[in-house]
């Protein structure tokens, strides 16, 4: 309003110069526009201390956690207590326009030595989250079992972990979130790193500084973050002492173009519109219109939807979003029945059926739009194993995106381990192995340790014992409720701990 205010003004002064004053003074330079703020500055200094948390405390929140017996052979007895600072600061959107986001800066506390002193620092990347209000910070809320998790299992062993929200959560400013962005969302960890430095060490835990040392993990999006993050640190001259990306869709080209391909993974609909309506507002050449790729009883609003001011779940109860029927059960040319659903892997064909119906969001003629562009411009992983790269010159708008934004495109020099599941049902674990066998194929000399959970145990297996515990818990989930529990679970809520726990074991080993 102010800007129109502004321009009616500056009519009115054309019509009469005297009216507004037209003496010499009007002939003074125009000041230049202030500089925005630097990426990377605290908004707020020192941050906000928002709780401190005794061991006891965080034991108990743990327990009362949905799903905590999951976690309780797993994690260590706390060792140290928290303090947890809510951290404001300046970074940058897709564009490179100042805009703001939050961290929660979580300090380990306490009097057994490793609580104290300098520090090594995981910077934690959170998987994906539908509600706006999303604050890591707030660590005994209910709806934050992935930041207590994360807590839990670094800060009490004596981690300094930095948690950022992203830009688009919390009390950032920015509208929406630049998901599976890899530029922007590795700018995004790396400002939130740099603010939490520059306030360490706290008038709290004076004693507690940052040793140096530096360790990048997170979790579904947040492994596709963590590993951007990785590679921008690696690129811009930054140290980082190893990396754990977890269950992340870092093939994400190769992973789109199954999911055209009929291998719809669960809550799609989901991921597709935060990915094309996000690269729409970054690189402009996605869609024209949003009719032109979701059925139109979705698109009123849609642009605006993702992140909500409701969970997920209310998303879908309102018909605002599918849960998971991505596509038409009619194929959108005969040629590709075969592939509505897909049935292999054999194991997940359920999973993919789940993906079609009639309250799909994706129009046929923008599938078939897709599928005839990766058959005459074919991923290099997928369906058939090329050269393991993206396709080389896609013509459609959503697949030139993903091409952006697949990390199929660099080799690590420090040390990196990679977890999940082959029975993902959500993020397909070809991800994982097609960025395995990039960096194998094109001489990467960096340890790599990759860990399958699913897999069998072999003789000497180092992770037998981690194998065998997820077996029983997922036999327990079984038990409980049969095959559509452990689906429902798998991703969210069985493999999480699992993999945080080994990743822990990793960088403790650096």
């Amino acid at each position: 309003m102010n800007r129109t205010l502004g321009l009616l003004t500056m009519a009115a002064c054309s019509l009469t110069l005297a009216a507004c004053g037209g003496g010499k003074d009007d002939d003074m330079p125009t000041p230049a526009p202030a500089a925005p703020p630097a990426r990377g500055s605290l908004i707020e200094s020192p941050p906000a201390r928002t709780a401190s948390l005794t061991p006891g405390a965080i034991a108990a929140a743990v327990s009362s956690q949905p799903g905590a017996d999951l976690l309780i052979d797993l994690i260590i007895a706390p060792k140290c207590g928290i303090d947890v600072h809510q951290v404001r600061y300046n970074t940058v959107d897709p564009t490179g326009a100042a805009t703001t986001a939050s961290a929660a800066m979580m300090i380990p506390t306490g009097s057994d030595p490793v609580c104290q002193g300098p520090r090594p620092i995981v910077l934690y990347a959170h998987g994906t989250a539908a509600q706006r209000s999303l604050n890591l910070a707030n660590i005994t809320s209910e709806d934050n079992l992935e930041g207590l998790l994360a807590a839990t299992v670094f800060t009490t062993q004596g981690y300094i972990l930095i948690a950022p929200n992203y830009t688009g959560y919390d009390t950032s400013t920015l509208a929406y979130n630049p998901y599976l962005n890899a530029d922007q969302e590795s700018k995004d960890m790396i400002d939130a790193l740099t603010a939490a430095r520059s306030a360490l060490p706290t008038s709290f835990a004076p004693t507690v500084t940052d040793s140096g040392k530096l360790f990048v993990t997170g979790y579904s999006q947040g492994g596709h973050v963590a590993m951007a993050t990785h590679k921008a640190l690696q690129e811009s001259g930054g140290t980082i002492t190893a990396s754990a990306p977890l269950s992340g869709p870092y093939a994400v080209a190769a992973f789109s173009d199954a999911v055209f391909f009929g291998q719809v993974s669960r809550t799609t609909p989901l991921f597709l519109v935060f990915t094309a309506v996000g690269y729409e507002k970054a690189y402009g050449d996605v869609y024209a219109s949003p009719t032109d790729i979701f059925e139109a009883r979705y698109t009123s609003g849609i642009e605006s939807l993702l992140p909500s001011a409701v969970p997920r779940t209310q998303l879908f109860a309102e018909g605002k979003l599918p849960r998971d029927q991505l596509f038409d059960s009619t194929p959108p040319d005969p040629s590709f029945a075969p592939f509505t659903p897909a049935t292999s892997p054999a194991n997940l064909a359920s999973v993919f059926a789940q993906g079609f119906g009639p309250d799909h969001l994706v129009t046929n003629a923008f599938r078939l739009a897709y599928l005839q562009d990766a058959q005459a411009n074919p991923d290099g992983g997928f369906p058939n194993q090329l050269d393991n790269r993206p396709a080389a010159n896609p013509a459609n708008g959503l697949r030139r995106a993903f091409k952006r934004n697949d990390l199929r495109t660099w080799l690590p020099t420090a040390p990196v381990f990679l977890c999940g599941g082959n029975e993902d049902p959500t993020v397909l674990f070809m991800n994982t192995q097609l960025i395995q066998a990039y960096w194998s194929a094109n001489g990467a000399t960096a340890p790599l340790t990759v860990l399958d959970l699913d897999s069998d145990i072999t003789s000497g297996d180092p992770d037998a014992a981690r194998k065998a515990a997820f077996a029983v818990a997922k036999a327990a989930i079984a038990d409980d409720g049969g095959d559509a529990a452990v689906i429902e679970s798998y991703h969210s809520t069985l493999v999480p701990p699992f993999c945080l726990s080994a990743a822990k074991s990793f960088f403790d080993s650096k």
